[in-house]
Parts: structure tokens; C-alpha cells; sequence
């Protein structure tokens, strides 16, 4: 089968992924493999391949928003029919037992592991998982639809629930990528008003499309007082002027798996008056089931940038510049 690892990390720009041949994976107990239709490019598939994560799996394929049918099933694996649609996220296996995992907060598993990290993922023709970490599509979603809204669409809908937003207030969405302008449908569905910060004129505009009461450059303050926040881009700099947009009691959600050094803070500028930063950490599968039946409901519709599979180099290149508008997407059948 066809498959892009990732040979030696690096910057992108640097060619750190090569298109190989490889076999066709046998699934194990309890797994399944998934002959992938589409799987969506997302931002931590590029932190994999530059090494801002450190390397789990040597030679890994990258891929996390997986959608293909269930091809073949390892001993055991009973919950799939064969041909059946299923989805595949990040979180890829928990231990079931650790004090996270007894409280319901698998997210923070001391074991857990990720598809695409340390598992090969979605830039593929075939891969495998764990048929207990799989998801059942809905009918009427198609799978350009469904690709991103499993990981970007999982962790904006996390980190909503992170910014602890009160009813109709203001949110405030730092970089306006795959994950937020699927944050944004939701957020907007359930009557907050829009406040967007980034640096891409064809992100602003889309911003503008979907609703947004205000939208200005990376770092411009917004016109009023923000009751929560996301940031959504890596950039750690923007934490400071997100903390100084909210109002008092307002919450910053990072949503990111990775953030670059954030400078020092000014506590009376920052922090005072109960204002709170949070992290937002990977996702329960829970949150994918959730989200997976309110997404359609509510309407959200990913804007969507197709690549074949032979190109996802280009399409995380792509990503890398700011030339990306919403969601990219490989066609990989």
C-alpha cells in the first residue's frame, strides 16, 4: 500500500516525510483494519513531522482524522461489520485503570497512546485500530465532512467546554483554522456572539462569513470586554493579549498540543480580578460521540481544501504558511 512516514523531523519545508510502499497491515486481537477513504490534515501532524513532539514511533505515518471501511478484523473484533463506515481519532488506546481513567477522564490516561504518533495513522491506503477507540458516522455526513470533525472538530468542541462560555456571551477565537471555524458554527448555534483575532485575510473573511461580530489581526484587542477565549493557534505570545481581552472571571482555553514559550505574564493585567488559563488536553471518547451527533444537528459545515493523498507534503506545507482556509483534506480512494 501506499503510505507517508516520517523519516527524519524537521521543517517541512525540508522534506522531513517520503511516499513508501509498504505492506498491508494485519490487524491483532481486537483491532480492525481501516481501508481509509479520506483523512484530514491537521496541525499536530504537522508538530510530528517538524519534531515539535517528540518522536513516539520511529518512521511513523502521520494521520488522526481518519474515515474508510472496516476492511478486515483481527480475533475478537466483533463490534464492525466488514465494509462498514467507521472514523478514527487521536486517542488511540487508554489503560482503563489509572486514576484518570476510574474518574471518567481518560483524556489524561498516564498510558494512553495516539494514532499517529504512536500508532501509524491516516496518510495511507489501510491502517489499524483499536475497534473500542472507533466511531460510527452518521449516514448523512460525507467524508469530507466527517474527516475534520474528528480531531479539529472534537478538540474545539472540548476546549468550548474548557472557556466555560455563559449563555450569549463573548467568545474570542485566536488563530481562525480547521478547529475554530468548526468552534465557531457550534459556539454560534448556541447564541455567542464572535469575536475572531488572526492574521490571515482569507481566515478573516471566512470568519466574517460565519457570523463573527468582530474580527481583527492576531493580536488587536476587541472592542469590548470577551467572556471567555480559545487559542487556537501555537503561538504563545498570543496568550498575553487573549488574558488582557477578558472580562472579569473570563477563561482562556489553550486548545493546542503544542504552544511555543509564553513571555512573562503581568499579574494585574493578566490574572487579577479571577480571570483563569487553562490547557486542553487530547479528548475522551465521549467528546467524539457528542460531538458527532450535535455537529450535523446543529448544521456545521467544514470548509473544505482537498489534496490526493500523493500530495500531503504540500497540503502540510500548505498548512505550515497560512495557505490553508478551514480544513485540508487528503482523498486517499
Amino acid at each position: 500500500m501506499r503510505a507517508w512516514e516520517v523519516v527524519q523531523p524537521g521543517p517541512i519545508d525540508e522534506h522531513p516525510l517520503r511516499f513508501v510502499e509498504r505492506d498491508v497491515p494485519v490487524p491483532g486481537p481486537g483491532e480492525v483494519r481501516v481501508d481509509v477513504r479520506t483523512c484530514g490534515v491537521c496541525r499536530t501532524d504537522l508538530h510530528v513531522a517538524e519534531g515539535d513532539l517528540e518522536v513516539h514511533r520511529a518512521r511513523v505515518v502521520p494521520g488522526h482524522e481518519v474515515v474508510g471501511t472496516v476492511g478486515a478484523r483481527g480475533p475478537g473484533a466483533e463490534r464492525f461489520e466488514i465494509g462498514e463506515r467507521v472514523g478514527v481519532a487521536w486517542l488511540a488506546s487508554t489503560c482503563g485503570v489509572c486514576r484518570f481513567c476510574r474518574r471518567g477522564a481518560e483524556n489524561l490516561c498516564v498510558r494512553a497512546t495516539f494514532t499517529g504518533w504512536d500508532h501509524d495513522g491516516g496518510y495511507a491506503e489501510s491502517t489499524l485500530v483499536d475497534e473500542r477507540f472507533a466511531y460510527r458516522l452518521p449516514e448523512g455526513l460525507s467524508d469530507d465532512q466527517a474527516a475534520p470533525l474528528l480531531c479539529a472538530g472534537i478538540i474545539g468542541y472540548r476546549a468550548l467546554e474548557r472557556a466555560s462560555l455563559p449563555p450569549g456571551g463573548r467568545l474570542g477565537l485566536y488563530g481562525f483554522g480547521a478547529s475554530a471555524h468548526v468552534t465557531a458554527q457550534i459556539a454560534r448555534a448556541q447564541g455567542a456572539e464572535l469575536y475572531v483575532a488572526t492574521r490571515s485575510p482569507e481566515a478573516q473573511q471566512l470568519a466574517r462569513e460565519l457570523g463573527a461580530t468582530w474580527v481583527g489581526g492576531a493580536a488587536d484587542p476587541p472592542p469590548v470586554p470577551l467572556d471567555a477565549a480559545i487559542l487556537f493557534a501555537p503561538v504563545g505570545d498570543l496568550v498575553l493579549p487573549a488574558l488582557a481581552a477578558l472580562d472579569r472571571g473570563g477563561v482562556l482555553a489553550v486548545a493546542g498540543i503544542h504552544l511555543t514559550d509564553i513571555p512573562s505574564l503581568d499579574y494585574d493585567t493578566h490574572l487579577f480580578e479571577e480571570r483563569e488559563l487553562r490547557s486542553v488536553t487530547a479528548n475522551t471518547r465521549r467528546d467524539g460521540e457528542e460531538l458527532l451527533a450535535l455537529a450535523p444537528r446543529l448544521g456545521v459545515r467544514a470548509t473544505v481544501q482537498p489534496y490526493p493523498l500523493e500530495r500531503a507534503d504540500q497540503a502540510l506545507s500548505d498548512l505550515a504558511h497560512d495557505r490553508v482556509t478551514g480544513a485540508a483534506v487528503l482523498h486517499v480512494r
